[in-house]
């Protein structure tokens, strides 16, 4: 499947800005099942300064400067994929990704074969996901018992966090701990990712965030607004002798075409969309809007 993405954030001040300097976390990367074909970045005001490098985990990251005075900020990126993880998902349900229980992945990970090595960063606390607490163990064990499939027990987990946690926008930031979104059970996307990859690293299994989009399918004979889709993220585990598979317990499933990966990292703050130092002494105001729609 091809998509056209469009993704615009606005910044209004109610005072002028004398200087600010940016980081953006806004090309989707290339990944498995994905490929980015066309990707184009428009800023207003004119940057003063921007370039593009790729991070530690392979992410692209823009960092812009603007040295003009200015009363609004606007960043819109358009991007072009294609999507295909059709025979990637069938696959998922396959014996070479279901057999691996969690004393055999456990032990897998105690090699320095190099492939396992790059996913044992993924076990260490990172600065949004600490050591987890015994409450956070205890949900977990729930569902991982030593000689029982890495995948069923991940699948598992992602209902229960779908079925327990109630999705309330506006209750969390992205500074909420952890602890405080498991005591009580509410938050949005980000914020179920982090407890699902929380859950993981407490049994000591690699997990890492995914960043990316989502689009949202209107009812049968309604037509499909602009703006409805949304930034969106979601928890992947790796399962030694098959790789990386991916989770979204916001809407219980596993990701196919209609997810799109813009970046991943530890936890939110390796790949949050855009962050920066601002100079000025007013308030703003911030207006996000992404857009999906099926390219020809």
């Amino acid at each position: 499947m091809l998509f056209n993405v469009t993704h615009t954030t606005e910044y209004n001040y109610n005072a002028p800005v004398s200087y600010c300097h940016n980081l953006a976390t806004l090309r989707p990367r290339q990944a498995m099942g994905q490929q980015l074909l066309d990707y184009k970045i428009e800023i207003t005001p004119k940057p003063s300064e921007i370039s593009e490098r790729v991070d530690f985990f392979g992410n692209y990251i823009t960092r812009f400067s603007i040295q003009t005075e200015h009363t609004a900020l606007k960043v819109t990126t358009r991007s072009k994929l294609a999507r295909n993880f059709s025979t990637i998902y069938d696959n998922l349900f396959s014996d070479e990704c279901k057999r691996v229980t969690l004393a055999e992945a456990l032990q897998s990970l105690k090699s320095n074969d190099l492939s396992i090595l790059d996913a044992k960063q993924f076990t260490l606390e990172s600065i949004f996901i600490r050591r987890a607490n015994k409450t956070i163990r205890e949900y977990a064990k729930a569902s991982f018992r030593p000689d029982r499939s890495v995948f069923d027990a991940t699948y598992e987990l992602m209902q229960r966090i779908y079925t327990d946690f109630k999705f309330v926008s506006g209750f969390t930031s992205i500074s909420t701990p952890v602890a405080e979104v498991m005591r009580e059970k509410k938050g949005v996307c980000q914020d179920f990712a982090q407890i699902g990859i929380s859950c993981l690293r407490s049994v000591g299994l690699p997990a890492k965030y995914v960043s990316g989009y989502i689009e949202t399918i209107p009812p049968k004979g309604k037509e499909k607004l602009v703006g409805t889709d949304a930034s969106h993220a979601w928890f992947s585990v790796f399962i030694p002798g098959y790789g990386w598979v991916d989770f979204d317990p916001t809407n219980n499933m596993i990701p196919k075409n209609q997810h799109i990966v813009v970046g991943w990292g530890r936890d939110y703050y390796d790949v949050p969309p855009l962050k920066g130092v601002v100079y000025g002494s007013g308030k703003s105001k911030l207006k996000v809007s992404v857009d999906i729609a099926p390219a020809s």
